[in-house]
């Protein structure tokens, strides 16, 4: 974070609105996203004097809400959604929750009604502190406006230190209209708040110990890696081990995908060399993961050969799920430094022998590429479609997925050779994340083509942001993957129901009403809308998007609602039971 500049011996006198404005100067900030209302309206004053913030107003709380997540994960800068009191408080909850479980730095700022009316149900009021208090990493409410330089302070510190995550600053309408002494840097007193950074020398040496001795060894990469900013300390732990690397949903571009250890991801959907490593691996070093249920399988039957390394700046996460035989707590990006030099002295000059293993996992990738079937149906393969975005945009571009198929599809088929390209839902899995996320992104690396990878139901959910991006000359490309249905929901009623598809029909797509129409959709927003139905038409209309940087793109990708993302892990039995493919499997109803 960066310092504030030390006060002068005289202190201005502001409101308490003015000093929000002023607050986040000093921190900084240069965009936020929000809507404005009666208990939030004093700050939206001084916010149009100010030269060095810009305000972009969104067309719903929650888009400001993954637009600050979105422009956090692709810049690694806290990000900051303002709204007003009582439903715009709560339409920030989904996002404060997504960010809570992905580890996003944000800082939520909203409106509360007077003091004086807290408790009465005054109108528009809800006590947002408590609704969000389990998830975020601590929630100030603010009565008093000599503590609001020190609220946000304390904020910005705390989303952005140790372990990332989303805080909430809530200030009543009369502390933000009282006038007070402005003072700055204000002192920010967080008892208990102490992140562990620097790691225990012994358990260092414990963990370089255990690399050299194993066998079957895999790194277990999670989206601290991403968060930490520890992607070239990775690589060369990687290197210097020789050890193969997994990279979770969240982890996707920490290292890169072409570079020879790289066996993809893990998981339900992971490939099959990546999952049956962790699964027969004598030694798992999990870095920056948390052993999630996606991941894992059935925890209990989980890598049942392998002890463990867990490295991790949030002690809570440790041993949480999967005991550690050596838990590290420290931060990623001093750790890897600290491990990569206790392993070179543990070793010296010979490299531990793990030929047999790399025999085995390069005979997997040889047996079990990461592929697709041809649809029967005549429409565009979706795997396809995400693949060309791919590699026609290229690695430096960024890629905002929403949830579902299309997620899984997004994470498999494109190269990710760089941290903070990837950007998605991961632990919430939350649809309509990727239009507003990608306009965050947009915000914070305009520089970069921006894509927002959406599903046909995820995109109905925030598209109204495609005006936010019109007014705002924010140019992003919106490819909807439309299967004219709730896709992953869909994919499980057909192994799981029968075949019985309950609601997931959404008539967007082929051979139905198409409501809404998305090309006349996008072009009532003022987009440029092209719809694609045959594979010879997918790279032009890519390219066409490419070309064009005046205004958002929407392309209405008509693919097939039966393809399914495989590999697939179904839920609750071992990563044994992994699938390659419906009729290459074990039977999906053997509980292990």
């Amino acid at each position: 974070m960066p310092r504030p500049p030390a006060g002068g011996p005289s202190h201005p006198v502001l409101s308490g609105a003015e000093a929000v404005v002023r607050s986040l100067e000093l921190l900084g900030v240069t965009d936020v996203f929000g809507l404005p209302g009666g208990a939030i309206l004093p700050v939206y004053d001084p916010l149009m004097d100010t030269s060095a913030i810009r305000h972009i107003l969104v067309r719903h709380e929650q888009g400001a809400g993954h637009a600050a997540e979105g422009f956090a994960a692709a810049s690694g800068r806290v990000g900051v959604a303002i709204a007003t009191s009582g439903p715009g408080a709560t339409n920030l909850v989904t996002a404060i929750a997504d960010a809570y479980m992905d580890s996003m730095p944000l800082v939520a700022i909203t409106g509360q009604v007077f003091s004086t009316l807290m408790g009465t149900d005054a109108f528009q009021e809800a006590d947002i502190v408590g609704i969000t208090m389990p998830i975020t990493k601590h929630s100030f409410l603010v009565k008093d406006a000599t503590e609001i330089p020190g609220a946000i302070a304390a904020a910005f510190e705390i989303a952005s230190t140790g372990r990332p995550g989303p805080v909430l600053v809530d200030i009543t309408k009369d502390a933000q209209q009282a006038e007070v002494p402005f003072v700055w840097p204000p002192k920010i007193e967080l008892p208990g708040y102490r992140p562990v950074t620097k790691a225990h020398g012994k358990q260092i040496q414990a963990a370089a110990q255990l690399i050299a001795e194993s066998k079957k060894p895999v790194l277990y990469v999670g989206g601290g890696v991403v968060r930490g900013g520890a992607s070239t300390e990775l690589r060369r732990l990687a290197e210097a081990t020789g050890a193969p690397v997994v990279t979770t949903l969240m982890a996707r571009g920490a290292f890169p995908d072409s570079h020879p250890q790289q066996l993809g991801m893990p998981g339900m959907h992971g490939t099959v060399p990546a999952v049956l490593a962790l699964q027969e691996s004598d030694l798992i070093v999990a870095l920056g993961a948390r052993f999630d249920d996606r991941v894992t399988g059935k925890a209990a039957l989980f890598a049942p050969n392998a002890k463990v390394v867990h490295v991790d700046i949030d002690p809570a996460e440790i041993s949480k799920i999967r005991t550690a035989d050596v838990p590290i707590v420290g931060d990623l990006k001093d750790v890897l430094v600290d491990l990569d030099a206790a392993f070179a002295a543990v070793t010296g000059a010979r490299k531990p022998d793990i030929s047999e293993w790399w025999s085995y996992l390069d005979g997997l990738r040889d047996e079990f590429p990461l592929g697709y079937a041809p649809t029967t149906d005549g429409l565009l393969a979706p795997q396809h479609v995400i693949q060309r975005i791919g590699e026609l945009t290229g690695p430096e571009g960024v890629y905002a997925a929403g949830v579902g198929q299309h997620q899984m599809w997004a994470a498999q088929f494109i190269k990710y050779e760089r941290p903070n390209a990837w950007l998605n839902s991961g632990g919430a899995g939350t649809m309509g994340y990727s239009v507003p996320a990608a306009m965050g992104a947009k915000v914070a690396e305009p520089d970069r083509v921006v894509w927002a990878i959406d599903g046909d139901g995820c995109f109905q959910m925030t598209n109204q942001e495609l005006a936010t991006c019109v007014i705002n000359n924010i140019p992003i490309k919106v490819a909807i993957i439309n299967n004219s249905s709730l896709g992953m929901v869909r994919q499980w009623q057909t192994l799981f129901y029968d075949g019985r598809y309950s609601n997931t029909d959404l008539n967007t797509g082929h051979g139905t009403v198409r409501v809404p129409d998305f090309v006349k959709l996008a072009e009532a927003y003022g987009c440029l809308a092209i719809r694609v139905e045959r594979e010879d038409e997918v790279d032009a209309a890519i390219k066409t998007a490419l070309e064009t940087n005046d205004r958002p793109v929407v392309i209405d990708f008509v693919v097939s609602a039966d393809a399914m993302v495989w590999p697939m892990v179904p839920q609750g039995v071992s990563n044994s039971y992994i699938q390659y493919a419906r009729e290459h499997a074990p039977s999906f109803d053997e509980e292990a």
